[in-house]
């Protein structure tokens, strides 16, 4: 009887824990609601849109979704989660496993239109690499992407 009770104790621990770890993951539609949300933001005022991006409680985050953009003639990173990137060209990142993704992700930005690029990168505050997707378009003088993890 007790392994029974504690057999159904661990069993409801891992249904309410595992709910509760889908839940702090964004989805493939809430990055793109973000994404069209920043793309009106950097169309209305970019220089406070970048600046919201930036600002942890600027209302461009949630969970583990943010707005990075970069932009200018070297397509430097003006906004992103992760401050050490900023300033950075887009164009020099590389994922862990060797893929050119700034390159890609410029190569497929367009305005009025959502490209997904796939590869693989750390969750905030993480160092170990996961299997992500961002969405990634044009606005204004901006390349902009918002991206979920898998």
């Amino acid at each position: 009887m007790l392994r029974s009770f504690l057999a159904g104790v661990f069993a409801a621990t891992i249904a309410f824990t595992g709910g509760a770890l889908a839940q702090a993951s964004g989805t493939a539609p809430e990055a793109k609601a973000l994404l069209e949300k920043a793309v009106t933001a950097v169309k209305a005022d970019e220089k406070k849109a970048i600046a919201d991006f930036n600002n942890p409680t600027g209302g461009f985050r949630d969970r583990d979704l943010y707005v990075f953009c970069a932009g200018g003639a070297d397509n430097v990173f003006t906004a992103h989660a992760n401050e050490k990137l900023r300033g950075t060209k887009l164009a020099d990142l590389v994922d862990k496993k060797g893929k050119k993704l700034g390159e890609e992700l410029i190569k497929n930005a367009a305005e009025g239109k959502f490209a997904e690029v796939d590869y693989w990168f750390p969750r905030p505050g993480q160092t170990e690499p996961v299997e992500k997707v961002t969405y990634v378009t044009k606005a204004g003088g901006q390349i902009c992407g918002v991206g979920y993890y898998k």
